[in-house]
């Protein structure tokens, strides 16, 4: 599944509801699913820059893919986090360098998160490109 699909997916499910409060609660029901981040992964160089909340994000390659897990200490983030992870891992080093930064935009966040929340989505994406290209 592209990158475009995947937000496709992710946009079909918070159009399912009509609220922002829905959304919300939707988008903290899926950091739920978010795997445990061990702590020793808890440093500075892991730290995703521009969020409000700490966020950090690690990256596994293997063959021409990246894989990343990633976590944060506020709950809708956690969402955001396992939101951006599932549209981005097992993606190709090529794919991720290409990748449009506008994705939030897509996904309309800016109607149920704020400024400062969509500030660390793209610092995420932002980082998963840097990644992409130091591989």
């Amino acid at each position: 599944m592209s990158i475009k699909d995947k937000v496709a997916r992710f946009k079909e499910d918070l159009d399912f509801f009509e609220d922002e409060l829905q959304k919300y609660e939707f988008i903290i029901d899926l950091g739920k699913k978010l795997e445990t981040l061990d702590d020793e992964y808890k440093t500075p160089a892991n730290i995703v820059h521009g969020c409000t909340s700490q966020v950090w994000l690690i990256c596994e390659k293997k063959d021409d893919k990246l894989y990343f897990k990633g976590t944060s200490d506020a709950v809708i983030v956690k969402g955001l986090v396992y939101m951006i992870l599932q549209i981005f891992s097992d993606e190709t080093i090529e794919t991720l360098k290409d990748t449009n930064m506008d994705i939030i935009y897509e996904l309309e966040l800016s109607e149920v998160i704020t400024p400062n929340r969509q500030s660390g989505v793209i610092g995420m994406i932002k980082k998963i490109k840097d990644y992409a290209t130091k591989a």
